[in-house]
């Protein structure tokens, strides 16, 4: 049980990664984008194919970072100049990275780092990726900070208003994607070197699971500040992991219902605001029944007594 918790602790600081990377499409741009799927396995296959052909792991992530993003910028030239519809982007996307990722592992349907010097052949995950984890949302909470950061913002938040102050909506919708996806592809990376392997399907469902840690996360740490609201992605993918691995240990549930659960945790996040808000607004509404209940009592109360006398 404990080594369990420990382990997916570990996983849930790695796909943080890929979670920042989804707020960015997902609540900073508005963006509804699909490629994630493609470029999480993008990431794993670049790593994965460069450290087995002598490579040092630390350009290879680097380099899985830069195809990540590489990929992002696809989809998002496809959206700015090519106006197709963002979701129909993103999908178009995904489907093409599905070959060209199978090309990158030599049209293997995984490979394999096991004796293969990698990031974690001598550290310790659980040590090393809460601080490297950190810097990168300070990082991003820095830039996001920055004029360039606020027009990405804006650009999510009001299209033609910022447009209309003279910023080029188109590339700072490239930008955003980009990054995104770059940040997607080092969570790929990083994960094929924590397992030891990369697969042609590591990448499936990856949006939902980055969708999950947003959303969780926003639901009970709350996001206020750009600060916070990274922080609470972090925190929802490491409690995303820790839920995962506890739904696991129950008896009836096998391995491959983790797409099911997955689902079900989504469903549970996005329905607990909208449960609590009603509840809320029934409590207040209550009260305020109660109260005008009292009025009218102390009303009559008052006719009363003035009739008497």
């Amino acid at each position: 049980m404990y080594d369990s918790i420990l382990g997916a602790i570990e996983m849930g600081l790695i796909y943080a990664f890929m979670a920042l990377g989804v707020y960015i499409t997902f609540r900073i741009l508005d963006f509804p984008d699909m490629t994630v799927d493609g470029s999480f396995t993008t990431g794993g296959a670049i790593a994965a194919m460069m450290i087995t052909h002598g490579y040092s792991p630390w350009l290879a992530t680097l380099c899985a970072l830069g195809g990540g993003m590489a990929a992002g910028m696809c989809t998002g030239l496809l959206h700015t100049k090519g106006r197709i519809n963002g979701l129909l982007s993103g999908i178009l996307m995904m489907i093409a990275l599905y070959s060209i990722n199978l090309r990158i592992l030599d049209n293997k349907p995984n490979v394999s780092l096991m004796g293969e010097d990698t990031l974690f052949s001598s550290i310790n995950p659980l040590l090393v990726m809460p601080f490297v984890m950190l810097a990168v949302k300070l990082l991003m909470d820095l830039f996001l900070r920055t004029d360039l950061g606020l027009a990405l913002r804006a650009t999510g938040d009001n299209t033609r208003m910022i447009r209309s102050f003279g910023v080029n909506t188109d590339s700072t919708t490239i930008l955003g994607i980009s990054l995104a996806n770059g940040m997607v592809a080092l969570s790929g990376a990083l994960i094929a070197q924590y397992s030891a392997f990369a697969d042609s399907s590591m990448g499936i469902g990856m949006i939902v699971i980055g969708l999950a840690s947003v959303i969780i996360g926003e639901a009970i740490f709350g996001a206020g500040t750009i600060f916070r609201a990274t922080l609470a992605v972090v925190l929802g993918s490491i409690v995303y992991r820790i839920v995962v691995a506890l739904a696991l240990r129950v008896p009836w549930l096998k391995s491959s219902d983790l797409k099911l659960i997955t689902a079900i945790i989504v469903i549970i996040a996005l329905v607990f605001p909208s449960v609590q808000r009603f509840l809320k607004q029934k409590n207040t509404a209550r009260k305020r029944s109660a109260e005008l209940a009292k009025q009218a009592l102390r009303s009559k109360r008052g006719g009363t007594a003035d009739a008497k006398a």
